[in-house]
């Protein structure tokens, strides 16, 4: 008989992992002071800094042969641009989202989100569904309608959050082992740099930039919006590389219930009584799709653990 040791959690994988939700929970509370510019001139911005991050970066711990390696491999290059065109989407929706005093709906997007990941993993990847995650989908959807019923019209923001970085997972998820967090988010914010620069150029031609027509704290803001993007994104990689997908599968909910707060206490939004329904089904919802995957995780680890003694 073999004895395997039992997994501890990593300390450094769990302070890693919370401090990235944790910063994506505040994301709104920094969005909220760039009110003043407009959406697509945050994003815009937000590309090119985040970028300007992302080589130095690079530079740093000299990993320039793997982005040529990946611009010398023309699918993955335009699987990256794709997945780049995804999540600047999200950013801009997400952006308009704070400047336009819907912080919850937004929030909402990302409590949607691992329901929309499931779904499309089921259409795309032709993943079967166990009965828990048809139960968390069914109550999914049903939360949805309540809320169109209830607000009378469609939360398209939630949507619209949930379905963009639902689509950028699952793009992600077919190169993720190929390319790291650094150098993916470097080729993916590259492809839409000379865009992002033409806009930023038009607006200062057109006297309409608000990067120097503002203060220069202001200014600083927006530069700074690079180093939000990217750290959180590099605090992600290293307690995914740590934590085993159970642990990250709770941890993740924290940036929406951040956000969720942060809506609710410090923008005062309005919560009706259908909102609340609504909201209550998305979280019933992800207690069912925890559930399944807790019981999932440890029926596997159980069986690999027979395995070994029997090995």
């Amino acid at each position: 008989m073999v004895l395997t040791p039992v997994k501890t959690l990593d300390k450094t994988g769990l302070v890693a992992a919370v401090a990235a939700y944790g910063l994506w929970g505040g994301f709104p509370l920094y969005f909220y002071l760039l009110g003043r510019s407009g959406s697509v001139e945050v994003v815009a911005h937000r590309i090119v800094w985040t970028l300007v991050f992302c080589v130095a970066g690079i530079s740093l711990i000299g990993a320039w042969h793997k982005v040529r390696t990946v611009l010398g491999d023309r699918r993955l290059l335009g699987t990256l641009l794709g997945a780049g065109v995804l999540v600047s989407a999200n950013w801009l929706i997400y952006i308009y989202a704070v400047h336009g005093g819907h912080v919850v709906d937004g929030a909402l997007g990302y409590f949607i989100n691992p329901l929309v990941t499931v779904g499309l993993a089921v259409v795309f990847l032709r993943e079967r569904l166990r009965p828990l995650q048809v139960v968390a989908l069914g109550i999914g959807v049903a939360a949805v309608l309540v809320l169109v019923v209830g607000l009378g019209r469609v939360p398209w923001i939630g949507l619209g959050l949930a379905f963009s970085f639902g689509f950028y997972s699952l793009v992600k998820s077919k190169v993720g082992s190929r390319v790291s967090a650094f150098v993916g988010l470097g080729v993916e914010t590259l492809a839409l740099a000379p865009v992002s620069v033409g806009f930023l150029l038009f607006l200062e031609l057109g006297n309409r930039s608000t990067f120097t027509t503002m203060s220069p704290i202001y200014a600083l803001l927006l530069i700074g919006t690079g180093v939000v993007t990217a750290v959180p994104l590099l605090l992600f990689a290293v307690g995914a590389s740590r934590l085993p997908l159970v642990s990250l599968a709770f941890i993740q909910y924290l940036a929406p219930i951040g956000q969720f707060l942060v809506g609710v206490l410090f923008f005062h939004e309005l919560m009706p009584l259908s909102r609340w329904i609504g909201f209550c089904l998305i979280w019933l919802a992800l207690v069912v799709l925890s559930f399944d995957l807790v019981k999932t995780a440890r029926t596997s680890g159980q069986a690999e653990q027979d395995q070994c003694r029997v090995g």
